[in-house]
């Protein structure tokens, strides 16, 4: 499995990059978002990837972030969602606005990607609101592509620049798992979490904001 390409940029594609990792050359697909955030030609480019095997076929799929990379694995896990379907959601909502949509049942977000009709997207979001929470807190130690939001650390494997991403609310990951532990659905505390998070909250504001969502309407 190659789970992690960093080299240079040889050249792009509609849909791909070829990233020339030592004299070797890997054709990467990604979305049209990732595509929009890397570097130019003969650029230092780091992508975590996922390599799809076929009888007839080899494909890598990059991805600037761990959550990217994890929202893509699931989302090809659903009847319907092919990798390019998933590259579509993604390239339209990035990783934090699927993470939000599905929290939250959103299937009318995830229906504006190119190629994802309704049913598709409702299914979308049934089948993987509970897988939400998991994927939501591993957020916070994403590592991605440079731009002029991030710290440029050295990569000294690849002698390739890399970005740290600006970490999330550490207060998301903590709110769901008290609120999990109190014993309401992964789902649904996912749901209320991201409705109510703005990035000064504490984990005890989350939480309390949360729970008054979440308790019984009477």
């Amino acid at each position: 499995m190659i789970g992690k390409i960093s080299g240079r940029i040889d050249y792009r594609g509609a849909d791909h990059v070829l990233i020339d990792v030592r004299g070797v050359g890997y054709v990467v697909y990604v979305s049209d978002r990732v595509m929009a955030s890397l570097p130019g030609n003969g650029e230092a480019v780091a992508l975590y990837t996922d390599l799809l095997v076929r009888e007839d076929i080899l494909q890598l799929f990059g991805f600037t972030t761990l959550v990217e990379k994890e929202w893509h694995r699931l989302l090809t896990s659903v009847q319907g969602i092919g990798a390019k379907a998933s590259l579509s959601i993604l390239g339209a909502l990035g990783a934090e606005g699927v993470s939000k949509a599905i929290a939250l049942g959103d299937w009318n977000a995830l229906a504006k990607a190119k190629g994802v009709g309704p049913k598709t997207a409702q299914r979308v979001a049934n089948e993987l609101k509970d897988k939400a929470p998991a994927v939501m807190a591993m957020g916070g130690g994403d590592v991605a592509v440079p731009d002029d939001d991030t710290v440029i650390e050295p990569d000294t494997s690849a002698r390739a620049p890399r970005k740290v991403t600006p970490p999330q609310n550490p207060a998301q990951a903590e709110a769901l798992s008290a609120l999990v532990n109190l014993g309401y659905a992964p789902g649904d505390a996912a749901g209320a979490v991201m409705e109510v998070i703005t990035p000064e909250m504490s984990t005890g504001d989350v939480i309390r904001a949360a729970l008054k969502l979440l308790a019984p309407k009477g």
